[in-house]
């Protein structure tokens, strides 16, 4: 379950947050309207993770649930801590927009049980206003119709599966045994310190404890890295919105066993870190020194 995003619909009440769950449940999204924010660790433990049908989950979790402003704050970050990729979508619309939609429906604000309507949805846009502040998209559903709510969901989805694709492939190499055909993108490291040269290192590899220290506690390579990464969160974005399947940053240095496999190392962590699409590959860390 871990691999796959949750999906938190949020907001105001009568700002289309059923229609929104519609439009997921629309695009293969395994859906549940009101669910209680202290079961959603309970569910994310059932095996949705096998069932190639299942696009992802959507949950709408609002002002129904009594308990929902106590607890989602704790229940969202444990599990962000345990792993989980959770987006929240918050839905809001004008006053007047709100107001003409209970007019139209008829139906009862959650909170205007014992106050009026206009109070009601103000007390509401105060009581989630922390909740709105950390939300991932917010959308205002004041000028959209069901249909075009509907159709601004299923882009928002269609563009986070296109960006959730790319898998991106770190290979360490060394140029004596001739640069990788596939390689997008190509970084030279031979001009850091080389611990070929050092007798007690030489025989070790770049995944060695030993190596990682000689190669990583050099000034030069702190501050290429900083660069370097500064670079890659620039560019993966854009090779992203291009629609890449793939993408290959290959890492060399002359033999491929030392400089190239640390630094690959380093850049697959940093990558790593905000993608699950990443993996390393040495080509050459066992060839003979």
């Amino acid at each position: 379950m871990k691999n796959i995003t949750i999906n938190i619909i949020t907001g105001l009440s009568g700002s289309g947050k059923s229609t929104a769950l519609a439009a997921f449940e629309d695009t293969g999204f395994y859906c549940v309207d009101n669910m209680p924010v202290a079961l959603l660790p309970k569910f994310l433990k059932l095996p949705f993770e096998s069932d190639p049908e299942i696009a992802g989950i959507a949950f709408v979790m609002d002002l129904r649930e009594k308990g929902f402003l106590s607890k989602y704050n704790n229940v969202f970050n444990s599990l962000r801590r345990q792993g989980y990729s959770l987006e929240i979508l918050f839905l809001e619309a004008d006053e007047q927009i709100l107001l003409q939609r209970y007019s139209t429906t008829r139906r009862q604000h959650p909170l205007s049980q014992e106050k009026s309507l206009v109070d009601g949805i103000r007390t509401e846009k105060e009581q989630l206003k922390q909740l709105r502040s950390v939300a991932n998209n917010i959308i205002d559903t004041s000028k959209l119709n069901v249909h075009e709510l509907k159709s601004y969901i299923r882009e928002l989805v269609q563009k986070r599966r296109k960006l959730g694709l790319m898998r991106i492939s770190i290979l360490s190499f060394g140029f004596k045994y001739g640069i990788p055909r596939d390689a997008d993108l190509i970084v030279d490291v031979r001009f850091l310190a080389n611990p070929y040269f050092i007798p007690e290192l030489k025989d070790l590899d770049g995944e060695s404890q030993e190596i990682m220290d000689f190669i990583l506690k050099n000034i030069e390579t702190q501050t290429f890295l900083k660069k370097y990464f500064d670079l890659i969160d620039y560019l993966i974005p854009l090779y992203d919105n291009e629609g890449r399947s793939y993408l290959t940053i290959a890492v060399g240095c002359t033999g491929g066993r030392h400089r190239s496999v640390t630094i690959a190392r380093s850049i697959y962590e940093h990558i790593k870190n905000v993608r699950r699409q990443v993996e390393i590959f040495h080509r050459d860390i066992n060839q003979p020194s």
